[in-house]
């Protein structure tokens, strides 16, 4: 039981990275990069690549928990400049900032849940986790 609700946990902590990259940003790269030059986001064509990377090569890591440590890094890196450019809440007043502070804080916990990943792994039903060595039959 343990096993399975770790891997659902996985998929359902990636499923939000997933379709930004899917589902937004491959679909949408042109708008994207205006929207991302707009903010203020330098070399946005070669950043918002780099993103969509670090997107699905992070959430398949985690997800199959093969060098798990390191897709949560891809994520983390992800999810700080994304914060920083696109929920600077003080920059805001009234209900945009309030907007801005509930994403920011959104991106703070998802930040923890990949920090947790990468100081304890991703659990039970990882290829990380997997044995090392077959055993050896006894003679």
């Amino acid at each position: 039981m343990t096993s399975a609700l770790t891997v659902l946990s996985r998929l359902m902590i990636t499923a939000i990275f997933l379709m930004s990259a899917v589902g937004n940003k491959i679909p949408n790269f042109s708008n994207v990069v205006k929207y991302m030059e707009s903010e203020g986001v330098p070399s946005s064509q070669i950043l918002l690549a780099g993103a969509i990377v670090f997107l699905i090569v992070g959430s398949l890591s985690i997800i199959t928990g093969f060098k798990a440590r390191f897709g949560a890094g891809l994520l983390a890196i992800f999810l700080v400049a994304a914060t920083y450019y696109f929920h600077d809440f003080w920059n805001f007043t009234g209900q945009e900032q309030q907007m801005q502070m509930i994403q920011f804080m959104k991106n703070l916990g998802l930040s923890g849940t990949m920090l947790f990943f990468m100081a304890n792994g991703t659990g039970p039903a990882s290829l990380d986790n997997r044995p090392k060595e077959l055993p050896q039959p006894a003679n």
